[in-house]
């Protein structure tokens, strides 16, 4: 089964149009090969008892010694009587005739034998990434391995194919793009990575074919025999946040309860924050103050820093669940998200310690939020509940504009595109989904007002598409269909919850 727990935007013009392939030489191949090897004793260290268990099982096969070695001396006969340990030999010297010359070519172009020629193909435009180009950077874990996918998606033309894929050793929960060159400080296209285990991988997004990452922060003992101090974390990584002000800067919250800040330029860790009680959860810096950082945790708190002294300076807020996720509001930055396990959303005013409003958004974890790029007040969540909602949040009043089930089964992670505020890429169970929301006809309707210079919503006044999407998976009766069929006619939206709001709406017309 496939999960997609993580994922990112990249935003356009920034990758570079055609990407390096990697070609290593016959000493770097050997060496990853040597590493490789290192990891593979590494497990072998422990699994000790294994060992054991394998080391009875041989003195166990020793009772049978004789019979084995007297199969192998008959096979040995065998070998030499009738010549076969030379059967696949061939001699240098023979020349096979009547089939030409068997040289191997570069490519059909180069064969002289191959009279069709190859006129270019396809694949090559696709490598190709365009200035109108994003890329999405998705974490994916299947039965038997991990990788990040890039995926290359088109606006204008709708396209969405993976471009190419990063192997990962390890079950991938966080995924950042970076803007830095940590080897040589300078602008680059570059994906942090953090998994169960305790490092933090950097990959090259402009190089294909990678074996291994541009660097490792918090490299742990090849061996546990021979350990040694780490500044890195103990523990997974569960969330990473790039300082885009300072450029050379990381935060990583880790389930060993605390965050880290690392110097990129250094490679190490030059602050670590130890506030929380419980493994730290999410992480977010202010956009509009490159000191100030917000941390979630499953000890139920949010916390926020100045990180030039962030043991003393620092508040705190309980909330009423372990917190998923943080998320600062774009459009004023007094104000910040943060979601819940048990399914709500808090609107907080950094300023104060109440909440200025508390959403019951799911019945379930609120694994994904995230704002519009450009449209204020467009809000989406998402939940295990499996269910996706837009919400209008304008004024401080959330109503809910669209509820979807993607057909994802439990949705675990959510980002918007840079450039395309309608345009949300959601991962779940088993695939990503990338889904401009003005495919609803009530989305288009609802924000119409509220649209950036320049973004077309225009489309059919129709809302036969959500009818389906409804109905599509569902098992419903008759009365409910027609039901559903009513409220679409009113211009609702059809949802899980859609016969419950009726019965409501009914119950209390009877008492008025």
């Amino acid at each position: 089964m496939n999960i997609i727990p993580c994922l990112k935007w990249v935003q356009r013009g920034v990758a570079k149009a055609i990407p390096d392939k990697v070609k290593l030489s016959e000493d770097e191949l050997k060496r990853v090969i040597e590493d490789t090897k290192d990891k593979i004793d590494l497990v072998d260290d422990e699994d000790d008892d294994g060992e054991d268990m394998e080391e009875e099982e041989i003195s166990e096969d020793d009772k049978h010694g004789a019979s084995k070695r007297k199969m192998v001396d008959d096979e040995a006969d065998i070998e030499a009587k009738y010549g076969l340990a030379d059967y696949d030999d061939e001699d240098e010297n023979d020349v096979l005739k009547g089939i030409g010359d068997l040289t191997y070519y570069a490519s059909n172009a180069e064969d002289p034998y191959v009279t069709l020629k190859d006129e270019g193909d396809s694949d090559d435009e696709d490598f190709e990434i365009k200035a109108t180009d994003n890329l999405i950077v998705v974490g994916k874990a299947e039965k038997d391995f991990c990788c990040l996918e890039v995926y290359v998606y088109n606006e204008d033309l709708g396209n969405l194919y993976v471009h190419h894929d990063i192997l990962l050793s390890s079950f991938p929960l966080v995924v950042e793009w970076l803007n830095y060159d940590v080897g040589e400080d300078k602008p680059g296209s570059f994906v942090a990575v953090g998994t169960m285990e305790p490092e933090i991988e950097i990959w090259d997004l402009d190089v294909v074919d990678s074996l291994e990452p541009v660097v490792v922060l918090g490299t742990k003992a090849k061996s546990k025999k021979k350990k040694k101090k780490t500044d890195g974390h103990t523990d997974a990584v569960l969330d990473l946040a790039w300082n885009a002000d300072v450029r050379n800067v990381l935060g990583s919250a880790s389930a060993d309860c605390t965050i880290k800040l690392w110097d990129l330029s250094e490679g190490k860790p030059v602050t670590t924050i130890m506030q929380h009680d419980d493994k730290v959860q999410c992480l977010a810096w202010r956009p509009s103050d490159s000191s100030c950082l917000l941390s979630g945790s499953f000890d139920k708190t949010v916390n926020m820093y100045d990180c030039r002294n962030p043991s003393k300076d620092y508040k705190t807020w309980t909330l009423n669940g372990e917190v998923e996720n943080i998320l600062w509001d774009k459009f004023n930055q007094s104000y910040f998200y943060a979601t819940t396990d048990n399914g709500y959303v808090f609107y907080m005013d950094s300023r104060l310690q109440k909440p200025v409003f508390l959403l019951s958004a799911h019945d379930e974890s609120v694994t994904g939020i995230c704002q519009s790029s450009s449209v204020p007040g467009l809000l989406i969540t998402t939940s295990t509940d499996k269910t996706m909602k837009v919400w209008d949040i304008q004024n401080n009043k959330p109503s809910t504009v669209l509820e979807r089930n993607l057909r994802l089964n439990q949705l675990f992670c959510a980002d918007v595109c840079p450039e395309a505020p309608f345009v949300f890429a959601i991962g779940g169970e088993k695939e990503i989904k990338v889904w401009d929301i003005r495919e609803s006809a009530t989305v288009r309707k609802h924000f119409a007002s509220r649209a950036p210079v320049g973004v077309t919503m225009e489309g059919d006044d129709d809302v036969k598409e959500e009818m389906e999407e409804a109905m599509k998976g569902m098992m419903i009766d008759k009365e409910e269909e027609e039901d559903v069929q009513t409220l679409l006619g009113e211009g609702a939206t059809a949802g899980p919850s859609t016969k419950k709001k009726k019965k409501k709406k009914r119950k209390s017309q009877k008492q008025n």
